[in-house]
């Protein structure tokens, strides 16, 4: 083996042997947070209750059955019945499944789309600069709720149309967010002596601002895989969400909600606890996980 060959190779372990004790600095630091470990818990247990729960617990969710409306609980239906006859616990499954869906992809959607906006708007700077953000301001002056109602009197809703209006809302902040820290990435020592030895520019974002900027990208995307699911729940309780048989949490709580004089505490509180939860439990661990990207970044 040549000298070459030796040094590369001694090289690669090495690289190897420190993205390993990265890793583990990252594994130590999230387990001994007991706050995310829970949440992370709570959050596997409720996707396993929607994804698998009808799988076991079989109930029809396609059509009324007026007969049965408004049951309270029983051994054929552990929480009772809604207004139209069909099985609340498996109305709660299923609206699990959507609104889980829905704030996974507008987090992913929404983060991904404002981190290549900010970096490239912050990183390029000057004129390319002031349009990108003067277009994020625009679209952050219009009133979300008039484009949404406006929308659903003109289309029918889907689930994946409310996904593609709302990531449309939520990447403006993310990406104002991107841009400053590109805009105080870029000035770092490291990344000036990089450019002065030629590094290309999308080089330079990949290697030195992304990773960097990582941290406060993944906190923000848990926030806003949250305050979509909050979202989707306002535009469930308004009406403006997915047409029957589909449902979701919000719309679940807005019935129960109509009939909370009546004493059918089975259509409103098992939605409320799992809205609250399952935001609650996001925004911990996005609070986790950016200590976690924060402990491995210390280790390159």
């Amino acid at each position: 083996m040549t000298t070459t060959q030796t040094d590369r190779t001694t090289v690669d372990v090495v690289e190897t042997d420190h993205r390993v004790g990265a890793l583990r600095v990252a594994l130590r630091t999230f387990v001994a947070n007991k706050l995310a470990v829970g949440s992370l818990v709570i959050l596997i247990l409720i996707i396993l209750f929607c994804f698998l729960g009808p799988f076991v617990y079989h109930t029809n969710q396609t059509s009324a059955q007026l007969l049965l409306e408004n049951q309270p609980p029983s051994p054929q239906h552990i929480l009772g019945t809604s207004p139209a006859g069909r099985d609340e616990l498996g109305r709660l499954m299923l609206g699990g499944q959507s609104t889980i869906e829905l704030g996974l992809a507008v987090g992913l959607l929404a983060s991904t789309f404002g981190l290549i906006w900010g970096t490239v708007s912050g990183f390029v700077g000057g004129f390319v600069d002031s349009v990108m953000m003067r277009i994020v301001d625009a679209l952050l002056s219009i009133p979300f709720l008039f484009f949404v109602i406006l929308l659903a009197s003109i289309v029918r809703p889907t689930l994946w149309l409310i996904i593609l209006v709302i990531s449309g809302v939520s990447w403006l902040s993310t990406a104002r967010l991107v841009r400053g820290e590109t805009l105080s990435l870029k000035t770092r020592d490291y990344v000036i002596a990089a450019a002065g030895f030629g590094t290309p520019r999308w080089r330079l974002i990949a290697r030195h601002i992304v990773p960097n900027v990582l941290g406060v990208l993944v906190v923000n995307g848990t926030l806003k895989v949250a305050d979509a699911i909050l979202t989707f729940a306002a535009l469930g309780y308004l009406g403006l969400s997915i047409p029957p048989p589909a449902t979701n949490w919000g719309e679940i709580l807005a019935g129960g909600v109509n009939n909370i004089f009546d004493g059918y505490w089975w259509q409103l509180w098992p939605a409320a606890v799992l809205i609250v939860l399952t935001v609650l439990a996001v925004n911990v661990l996005g609070d986790a996980l950016r200590d976690v990207v924060e402990a491995r970044l210390s280790q390159r």
